[in-house]
């Protein structure tokens, strides 16, 4: 018997070490039901280590049913809780009814039985108490809605610290010479292959005239960057580059018109003027060609 009691006091010491571990992701994920979650895990151990101890005992009944022993001991009160054997001899407990020889006994319902069906009224009776009367805890629904809100909350602070918050209806043009320097980095890395290192253009449309395929201003130029055009053989660059750094490298390119390249591609596009885009001229529209973009 106490081997029996000793593998499942082990075995609950295990599964206790398992359920501590358990409470302790509950409370880190949602505090507001730690009293709850701590009550019905509670409620559960103590059910396994019924559930355990019985089970050692129905293995020690049957044990000694096979050695033979058949006189009437003194029961110890786990033996009573168990009910696995009763202090009664079968005669005893034999009711006065008789079935075609067959006799049914006087057995009551066993008190671990009864111990279980209370426990789960008290725990049912504290779940409505929790979750419908008091409302300390969320119902599947609301706890949906916090979760959702939760992870919406962790996006934008993502957001707000990787840059990606600024897209092209925010995006400003940048003059700040360190920015445009670390830009300049950026476009020599993967932009000059297709319009130069001074945007002449090659594959690429010259990047340093007025005209434009896609738009002249910053915003344009921004959503090109992020979106690419991939008809024309540019790539998007919104999983490489964050919001912060399209912003910058937009920024760059626009800086670059005006400028007098070694190699300057003809013009393509319609031409732009800050105060918004006019036609081209019939020069500039003979010229047009859909290469690429910009």
């Amino acid at each position: 018997m106490m081997k029996h009691k000793l593998v499942s006091v082990s075995a609950f010491l295990l599964l206790a070490s398992t359920i501590s571990a358990q409470t302790g992701s509950i409370a880190a994920a949602e505090p507001s039901i730690i009293g709850l979650s701590s009550i019905l895990i509670a409620v559960n151990v103590v059910l396994l280590v019924f559930v355990l101890f019985l089970l050692g005992t129905l293995t020690s009944a049957i044990q000694r049913l096979r050695s033979g022993e058949t006189e009437k001991v003194q029961l110890s009160w786990w033996d009573r809780f168990a009910a696995l054997k009763s202090d009664k001899t079968e005669e005893e407990l034999r009711l006065d009814e008789d079935y075609d020889g067959i006799h049914e006994l006087d057995n009551p319902t066993p008190p671990w039985f009864n111990f279980i069906f209370y426990t789960s009224i008290i725990a049912a009776v504290l779940y409505l108490l929790n979750y419908h009367v008091l409302k300390i805890g969320n119902l599947q629904e609301a706890e949906y809605t916090a979760e959702v809100a939760q992870s919406k909350a962790e996006v934008d602070a993502y957001l707000k610290t990787s840059g990606n918050q600024v897209d092209e209806n925010n995006v400003q043009y940048i003059t700040d010479t360190k920015v445009l320097a670390e830009a300049q980095t950026m476009y020599a890395e993967k932009c000059a292959v297709c319009h130069l290192a001074d945007g002449g253009g090659v594959v690429g449309p010259n990047l340093t005239d007025a005209y434009w395929l896609h738009g002249g201003d910053i915003q344009s130029i921004f959503k090109t960057i992020k979106y690419g055009v991939p008809a024309k053989g540019m790539i998007a660059w919104q999983n490489t580059y964050s919001g912060k750094q399209m912003e910058a490298l937009a920024s760059y390119v626009k800086s670059l018109q005006g400028t007098k390249p070694a190699v300057a591609k003809e013009p393509q596009g319609e031409l732009y003027n800050e105060g918004g885009a006019v036609a081209a001229d019939s020069t500039a529209t003979t010229a047009m060609v859909s290469e690429s973009s910009k």
